[in-house]
């Protein structure tokens, strides 16, 4: 039985819709609280290979700590050691299942790993 997990913010109301979706529709996923546990670097490399991403891509650039960092032009190195020290800057939510990944960006989205 392939695992599915979910890199969940519960303040977050897309996060909260895509955790919602999945167990109505029979997936009960292992929520990753991914600000308290935060992804390593190989880990977030992963997730950009099966999502076909580049770290930018999955960088939240409307964060206050996006402007901050001034990580607008920065290398792809920088941001996802960013990501890494402050994972707040991932976009989110991911699901992870059998080896693929889908940002919940709309909820329905991630549906397409389960079929």
């Amino acid at each position: 039985m392939a695992v599915t997990t979910i890199w969940h913010n519960p303040r977050c109301s897309k996060s909260r819709q895509t955790l919602t979706l999945l167990e109505e529709n029979g997936h009960i996923p292992t929520i990753r609280l991914y600000l308290n546990d935060t992804p390593t670097k190989a880990e977030i490399e992963a997730v950009l290979a099966e999502l076909g991403l580049s770290p930018s891509d999955l960088l939240r650039k409307g964060e206050k700590l996006y402007k901050e960092l001034q990580l607008s032009g920065a290398s792809e190195d920088q941001i996802l050691a960013s990501m890494v020290e402050h994972p707040v800057l991932i976009e989110r939510p991911i699901v992870l299942h059998n080896g693929r990944a889908a940002i919940g960006r709309p909820p329905e989205q991630v549906l397409a790993l389960f079929s």
